[in-house]
């Protein structure tokens, strides 16, 4: 199993894997979820992730939001998170995934919503990647997991004094381990820093 994949799970906006060619089917590979930010789809998700996914052989799975964003970004947790948990369920059932390799990322919104789900499931989530969030949705948090967090100062959709230059230092107070990036840009994912996330990671297939 290789390529893009609908799940077959919802009728409408269903949720995409990508499983890199490069894959070795003899060994547990990594799994990144990732979230598509406003206006988004899941191909959408997959197209941020794809190029780190081939060069290190990571799994993604891309699920869509039910709306035109994520749930808990307007109001709270709800149906996306069912799509996501059961999105999960099916890949953890089609590939061989090594638990300890377990990632969630996003981008704007997506970033938000992949803070707000990733510390409340640090168990499963070791790794969180966010990409210009806006804030951190809450929920109570369990786990331990670092973060990756990206930000252009030149942001005008999400200006990183209201966001990353507060949502960083917050984490850190509360002990999270966090690596911070601020570049000269607007509101993107530049192609350098979507790599030191990759190499940040620090994912292989395990021999």
């Amino acid at each position: 199993m290789k390529g893009v994949h609908p799940l077959g799970l919802e009728p409408r906006r269903d949720p995409l894997v990508y499983v890199p060619e490069g894959l070795r089917p003899d060994r547990p590979a990594p799994l990144l979820l990732a979230l598509h930010g406003a206006g988004g789809d899941a191909a959408g998700g997959l197209a941020l992730l794809r190029r780190i996914a081939d060069q290190y052989n990571i799994v993604v799975l891309s699920p869509a939001s039910r709306g035109s964003t994520w749930d808990a970004i307007r109001e709270s947790y709800g149906p996306d998170v069912g799509v996501i948990n059961r999105s999960l369920q099916e890949v953890f059932d089609l590939v061989a995934i090594d638990p300890s390799m377990v990632g969630i990322g996003g981008f704007s919104d997506g970033a938000s919503y992949a803070l707000g789900l990733g510390l409340a499931n640090g168990g499963l989530f070791r790794r969180i990647v966010a990409f210009s969030p806006g804030f951190i949705p809450p929920a109570p948090r369990s786990g331990e997991p670092a973060m990756f967090i990206s930000h252009g100062t030149g942001d005008t959709v999400l200006p990183i004094s209201s966001t990353s230059r507060r949502v960083v230092p917050a984490l850190e107070r509360e002990g999270y381990e966090v690596v911070y990036r601020e570049f000269d840009g607007p509101h993107t994912v530049p192609a350098g820093v979507a790599e030191e996330a990759a190499s940040w990671l620090n994912w292989h297939q395990r021999v």
